[in-house]
């Protein structure tokens, strides 16, 4: 007994002596780091100091250190930066859906000003500006070798007045520029409409109000196909969404799932990792949803496609989105300005981060680019392009099996057909995706 307390005492002792020995180089690492931490702090004291003394100009205090803590910020990542108190207040518009601008977002790449996405109905997509795009100049004057929100204070102006933006664009050889007159920007986060026996939900962003325009456009249509049973299923538009609030996004994939996880984040710290799980309850009443996507969709629309696709409940249709799979806290800081720091990385319910990689749809198709430079071909008035028919033969033998009701029907659904292949030729991701939820519809067993 004594020996067993002596052998416990003695690994005691030795393991009290070496946790010192291992403690002590470990302390000292770290009252070494500290140490060059406030070295460089006073030498940026001393900079701060010379700029403000020795500057062939005058320079604004102020203004230095707010760019000195942006670079800190932007050098971290594209997505983390410093909120002055007016850039603070505009994003806070922004998430309310209303503010002024060209209405795109925009990131940076290769040192020009990339476009995410441009906002539906905005003036820059009105002006014809595509999600990939590279802004080079505006007004002639070249943005290169400007930091992000330089290039974007640049493309600032009142509400009324011209900006000419200069695009390069893959598959058209050379730059062009693009004219924009600047106004107020009036997101309508979610619309409707029916096409044939489809429901379709364009998503423009997530702001405060999405998950409510998403349930009352929904609802709408519904009603006017004369309840679900008429619809055949939902196509969910997320192309050129540049994202927004995480809350809206969850709310929007809980819509349409009654159980398991919509998205994790998880960041350096546990208390920046969280699951979000769906409840009971699916809007589309377990309708097929085809999602379409492209390189527009980013943050926010990629949580949604993601979720939709790992649980199997929607087909994703298009190209590859954004990739931008990380989480961004604003931090409110003294002064009335904030930070907005990336704290965390977010997965799908599968565990694949999208971070880089983006969504894969499930079936790949590519829109028809539109040339900025082709002139317009105007087809005759009097050309009809409709292939004849037996119905079009004069003195025609009757179909004596078909009722009134039956012919009517018939009419409707031949107008139906010719909207769809009018909508081919004006959107064909749009119409592809509609086409896949009508050949599901046909071969579905009926009740």
């Amino acid at each position: 007994m004594k020996k067993f307390v002596l052998a416990a005492l003695g690994g005691t002792v030795a393991g009290v002596i070496l946790t010192t020995q291992v403690a002590a180089p470990l302390i000292a690492q770290e009252a070494s780091r500290n140490a060059n931490v406030y070295e460089q702090l006073d030498l940026f004291g001393d900079i701060f100091e010379r700029v403000r003394g020795q500057y062939v100009e005058e320079v604004d205090s102020q203004k230095l250190i707010e760019a000195a803590i942006n670079g800190m910020l932007t050098s971290l990542d594209p997505h983390s930066n410093f909120l002055a108190p007016k850039d603070f207040d505009d994003m806070q518009v922004q998430t309310r859906g209303e503010f002024g601008g060209l209405g795109i977002e925009v990131t940076q790449e290769d040192g020009f000003v990339k476009v995410v996405s441009p906002m539906d109905g905005t003036p820059a997509d009105e002006a014809g500006v595509e999600a990939g795009d590279f802004i080079t100049h505006v007004n002639g004057e070249s943005v290169m070798g400007l930091n992000l929100d330089q290039a974007v204070e640049m493309m600032r102006g009142p509400v009324g007045s011209e900006i000419i933006i200069t695009i390069v664009r893959q598959g058209v050889d050379e730059p062009f520029d693009v004219s924009i007159i600047r106004d107020t920007i009036k997101l309508t986060a979610v619309r409707s409409r029916v096409v044939g026996d489809t429901v379709v939900l364009r998503i423009t962003t997530f702001n405060d109000q999405t998950f409510s325009g998403l349930e009352e456009g929904l609802k709408k249509s519904v009603e006017e196909l004369g309840g679900m049973d008429k619809v055949n299923g939902f196509v969910i538009d997320l192309r050129n969404n540049p994202g927004g609030l995480l809350t809206q996004a969850i709310k929007v994939s809980d819509a349409f799932l009654d159980q398991g996880e919509i998205v994790s984040t998880r960041g350096r710290a546990p208390s920046n990792s969280e699951r979000f799980n769906a409840v009971k309850g699916d809007l589309a009443n377990g309708k097929p949803i085809v999602v379409l996507i492209n390189g527009g969709s980013a943050s926010a629309s990629e949580i949604v496609s993601g979720a939709l696709q790992d649980h199997r409940r929607a087909i994703v249709v298009g190209t590859k989105s954004f990739g931008k799979g990380s989480v961004q806290t604003v931090i409110p800081l003294r002064g009335d300005g904030a930070m907005r720091l990336t704290t965390a990385r977010y997965y799908t319910p599968s565990g694949r981060s999208i971070q880089l990689l983006g969504v894969m749809p499930d079936i790949v198709v590519n829109q028809p680019r539109k040339d900025p430079n082709a002139t317009p071909v105007e087809e005759p008035k009097s050309a009809v392009r409709r292939q004849t028919s037996e119905a079009d033969l004069r003195g025609v033998l009757s179909n004596d099996s078909m009722t009134e009701d039956e012919r009517k029907l018939l009419e409707e659904e031949r107008a139906r057909t010719e909207d769809s292949a009018k909508l081919r030729d004006e959107d064909y991701q749009l119409a592809y995706a509609v086409d896949i939820l009508k050949g599901l519809s046909a071969v579905a067993p009926k009740p």
